[in-house]
């Protein structure tokens, strides 16, 4: 399949404090890591999934690949090109995202078909006629009624809001969808709708997407491949059935370990996750995940390991993954 979206090398660090008065102490302002060193790519038509837990870089990296951060080093490429911070319209609109709250991504003042209807507009899309048109059929793509064009946001239910949402992202025609946390907000029954409706869209118009979660279980359901992430850097990734079935990090395993299961046992050799994501300020020598290890050894202190696999389609950043 012909790659669509290109990550190389990419990091994104945030200064924590004033330079000024780091100057006064004689000392340098600390640095927070947020992305470090991630290079992956996505084949068009498939779906990618980012998973790790909160402060793992995982909606940085997002607003780097859309355009919202500036990456402190690397590069982004779409079908090749390289994507600076101040993109033009065309390519504006080639990757879209949906936000984890529809409530505060869309303008409570305004209607849905009113948001529809001016992205079409800015974008020179539609004109006349043809725009309330094209609102009412992306209406319908969303498997929203009819009546919802002249609804505001406060009127429709968190799931409804979603479908608005995903609807005037879709307006645009993007080439790449993000969904961050896209599902998150939302209760169990309307995540399963909104799932099967990201999947239905998928196959309809062959969309790419990058679906940014902290839960495996709804990742498992519409993505092709998993990254799993900590402290800003990949430490696993594999195709999506490979992963559940056989994942090679400790903590990817710990992850599984961790997520709810009425009748699965849990696997041989997973362990339970202890402790909180620590700060990115400072990270210590060797493997980032060792204080959290069951495995940890010496030779995780004194080397990190390179993610790395049998093949191209299986790596994992861990001494003994393989």
């Amino acid at each position: 399949m012909n790659e669509l979206l290109s990550v190389e090398n990419l990091s994104c660090e945030f200064e924590m404090g004033s330079r000024f008065a780091a100057r006064l102490c004689g000392r340098d302002v600390p640095v927070l890591r947020a992305v470090n060193d991630i290079s992956f790519s996505v084949a068009a038509g498939s779906a990618v999934g980012i998973v790790g837990e909160s402060g793992c870089g995982k909606s940085t990296l997002a607003n780097m690949i859309i355009g919202l951060a500036a990456p402190t080093a690397g590069t982004i490429r779409l079908e090749g090109k390289v994507l600076s911070r101040r993109r033009d319209r065309r390519t504006r609109r080639r990757i879209q995202m949906v936000f984890q709250d529809p409530g505060a991504s869309l303008n409570p003042k305004m209607t849905i078909g009113d948001a529809l209807s001016e992205v079409l507009r800015f974008h020179d899309l539609r004109g006349g006629p043809a725009i309330q048109d094209r609102c009412h059929e992306l209406l319908d793509l969303v498997e929203l009624p009819a009546s919802a064009f002249e609804a505001r946001p406060s009127s429709l239910s968190g799931g409804q809001r979603q479908r608005a949402a995903i609807a005037r992202s879709l307006a645009l025609e993007p080439d790449l969808l993000i969904a961050d946390e896209a599902v998150a907000a939302l209760d169990v029954s309307v995540q399963a709708a909104i799932l099967n409706l990201l999947n239905g869209l998928r196959e309809r118009l062959g969309l790419t997407m990058l679906f940014i979660s902290h839960d495996l279980g709804v990742v498992r359901q519409v993505t092709d491949r998993v990254l799993v992430l900590y402290l800003g850097r990949v430490v696993e990734d594999q195709p999506t059935e490979d992963l559940f079935n056989d994942p090679r990090h400790p903590y990817t395993q710990a992850l599984l370990a961790a997520a709810p299961k009425l009748t699965v046992r849990k696997a041989p050799g997973q362990f339970a996750l202890a402790g909180e994501v620590p700060r990115e300020i400072g990270l210590p020598m060797g493997c980032s995940f060792r204080r959290r290890c069951a495995r940890a050894e010496a030779r995780c202190a004194e080397s990190a390991p390179a993610l790395a696999g049998p093949n191209e389609e299986h790596a994992a950043a861990c001494h003994f993954a393989w």
